[in-house]
């Protein structure tokens, strides 16, 4: 339950984020909040990331509805005494969800977090591509933790282990 809690946390704040966004900038008006570094920018994104697939909108239904289905999935069926995995599951599903809703009712993602990291202008994302990008680091830490563990534990087995 708590996994679907962090979801549905991340499902709010990024809708809340993007209708703040919506209501009270117009687009292309961009907010500077770090000089140089960070700054709250209008944008719409008809596509994936870096606005690719431009106007795929079945395509991106699609796919998200079998993501969505997945991480469920494995949410009931892996997750239980995996907190790492859990959170990183529950980050995924919220993010899903968040642009979904975007596309499904504005059929486009409002973006507003602007980034430049060592002048590189990075495309501008919202609160559902963070939770997404994080949910997917913290999976990679969790396969990495279990390959690393079965490692230990076969080498223990067959008599392998060197100090």
């Amino acid at each position: 339950m708590f996994y679907y809690i962090i979801a549905l946390f991340v499902i709010i704040l990024d809708q809340v984020t993007k209708w703040l966004v919506e209501k009270k900038m117009i687009f292309g008006e961009s907010i500077t909040i770090i000089e140089n570094f960070l700054y709250i920018t209008s944008h719409r994104n008809r596509g994936a990331a870096w606005g690719i697939l431009q106007g795929q909108m079945w395509f991106f239904y699609l796919i998200t509805v079998i993501v969505i289905i997945g991480i469920i999935y494995y949410i009931q069926k892996a997750a239980k005494g995996k907190i790492l995995l859990g959170i990183a599951l529950g980050l995924m599903l919220g993010g899903a969800i968040g642009n979904f809703i975007d596309r499904v009712i504005r059929k486009e993602v409002v973006d507003f977090i602007n980034t430049y990291i060592f002048s590189y202008d990075f495309p501008v994302f919202n609160v559902a591509d963070s939770a997404l990008v994080v949910g997917v680091g913290l999976l990679m830490l969790q396969m990495l933790r279990e390959e690393r563990e079965a490692k230990e534990k076969k080498n223990g087995e067959d008599g392998t282990h060197h100090s």
